[in-house]
Order: structure tokens, then sequence, then C-alpha cells
């Protein structure tokens, strides 16, 4: 039996045509393929040399091969047919009708029974599925932007049940600022309230920090608690992203007894493999470690799991 290998990093920058001139022989196909495209924008995914556009794992493309062939069929196809798209990879052309979806797009099913971790991650490693999120695979994310909006609708509605409406004075602890995270801090200082949000990986606070998400970086959680805690005093809007593990620093923020008026997460923790990093962990340790030894990895990463939720669990009742 051949085995096919399938390219899954490539440096290249990737721009979605702009402007009224076409690259497709009609305008839904246009927008497909500028969707597509605009998925893996560096501007917009998270990880677009390896076709990853948020949430830990989720794909605009199941390989680089399918990626090409899915941006050449757009070009070709016909006002009167359908590109049918399975899991990031196209597997067929229909003559359809002018009136008919220009693709159709089904993305990672699976048969009930065998709809598991360790079957999923077999056929993805074999090529034959992808884990697509909600819009990575569908090409319809739009950035940190798209959820914004809901994610300040949420605080604004926190605050007005709880706080007499508006999160001044407040503080909000939070962990993940991956695309769907990244929207916290600035929908909490919107909300005129102070956030920390925890982030293990720099890169990300420093994305959020280069588009205005943030407002401030801190490496030491005792600097970063001086200046929540005095911008919450001042009743000043304030969002601060601290590097550091949550499954670390939010049992280390319940032991000195600091209880946040609101706590929640956005961590990746649906994917165990990428989207959630154990405690006292390094990320270049973590990929070692997911190489060498996966099922302790993931055993690693539900015991700090544990850690963060009883954290979580041990504030809740300190709240007044």
């Amino acid at each position: 039996m051949t085995t096919r290998h399938w390219t899954l990093h490539r440096d290249a920058v990737i721009r979605a045509p702009r402007g009224t001139a076409r690259s497709c022989k009609g305008w839904h196909q246009e927008a497909a393929l500028r969707m597509l495209m605009n998925n893996l924008d560096p501007d917009v995914g998270e990880r677009p040399q390896d076709l990853v556009v948020y949430g830990g794992a989720g794909k605009a493309a199941r390989n680089w091969e399918s990626y090409d062939a899915m941006v050449a069929t757009l070009r070709r196809l016909e006002n009167d047919e359908t590109l049918l798209v399975q899991s990031g990879k196209p597997v067929g052309v229909f003559r359809t009708h002018e009136e008919a979806p220009r693709v159709l797009i089904a993305n990672a099913h699976l048969v009930p029974r065998w709809a598991t971790y360790e079957e999923f991650r077999r056929l993805d490693a074999l090529g034959l599925t992808m884990y697509g999120q909600m819009t990575a695979g569908s090409w319809i994310y739009i950035g940190t932007q798209g959820i914004l909006q809901g994610t300040y609708e949420t605080f604004a509605e926190c605050a007005a049940q709880h706080f007499g409406g508006t999160l001044r004075g407040r503080l909000v602890i939070t962990a993940g600022l991956g695309g769907m995270g990244g929207a916290q801090p600035l929908a909490v200082t919107m909300n005129e309230g102070v956030c920390l949000a925890v982030e293990v990986d720099e890169s990300r606070i420093r994305r959020r920090l280069d588009t205005g998400y943030c407002d401030a970086m801190e490496t030491d959680l005792d600097r970063a608690l001086a200046r929540a805690l005095a911008a919450k005093a001042r009743g000043e809007a304030l969002s601060i992203g601290l590097v550091g593990n949550i499954a670390e620093v939010l049992p280390e923020i319940a032991q000195r007894g600091i209880v946040p008026d609101a706590l929640t997460d956005q961590t990746s923790a649906h994917d165990l493999a990428l989207g959630y990093i154990p405690a006292r962990t390094t990320l270049e340790r973590a990929a070692e470690w997911r190489a060498e030894d996966y099922a302790g990895y993931e055993h690693a990463v539900l015991d700090s799991m544990v850690e963060h939720v009883e954290a979580m669990l041990a504030l809740q009742k300190r709240a007044p």
C-alpha cells in the first residue's frame, strides 16, 4: 500500500482579490473564492501557514493540495455548476443550475458509533478528514471582529443583571486570547470594566495589542494584578494580557484571596491536542511531548483542566 504525504505547512501569504475585477466566471464563485482566501489572510487567520483559521485546529482546507485544487476549481467553475467539498477537500463538480448553490460543504461528519476523538484523529492523520470548527471549514470567518458584538452584549447583560448596568469598577478575569477569546478584553473595556486575560502564547497577546483589542501586556502576575486592581479602584477601563498558564495563574489568584467580579474562560479546551497547554509546560516542550507521548500529554492536559476548574469553583464560592 502506497502512503501519500500531504503538504500541511506552507510559508506563503494569501490575500483575497479586492475590487470589481473578477478572477472567476461569476460573482458567486468569486465570493466563495474570496471567502476561502480571506480566511487564510495573515490578518484574519491564526496560523494560516498551517491552514488553521481559529479554535486551536479549525482549518479552511484539509491540506495545501486541496486548497490549490479548490482555488483552481472555483476559478473555472461555470455558473450552472456546483462544487462539492468534503472536510476541506474538493470531491466533485456537478452540473446543476444557476439558482443552485455554487459550493456545498460538509465537514467532519462521522457515523455516531465511530464519532470518537481517537477515530477522528486516526482519519485526520490519514488525510481523510479535518476539523472545520464552525466558520473555518465553511470559509465564513472574519476575524475577532466577528465575535466582538456578541461578546460585548454578553458582558453588557451581565452588567445589567448584576452591576447596575456597567462594569465600571469591576474586574473580569478570563483565559484565552485566540480568534474568539481575543474579543473579550475590548468587550470588557467597552463596558467600562477591567479585564485580566491570561494567555500562554505571548504572540497572541501581541496580536491583540497590535489590533487594538487589548491595552497592555504583562509577564509578571504581581504587576498585572497591581495594575488591574488600581484601575478597578479608579473606575478606569483597562485590559491586560498576562503571559501565563491559567491552570497555574488562577489557583494562585484564588490562594491570594482576590475574587473577580466576573470569571470566564475561552481557552480552546475542546481541543486537547492544540487548544490547552499543560501547567508548568512551555509551548516548545508541549509540542515535543505531543509527538513523543500523546496519551500522556492528553492526561496532563486533563489534569491541568481540573486545576483550572477547581480554582474557578473555589472563587465562585467566595463571591458575595
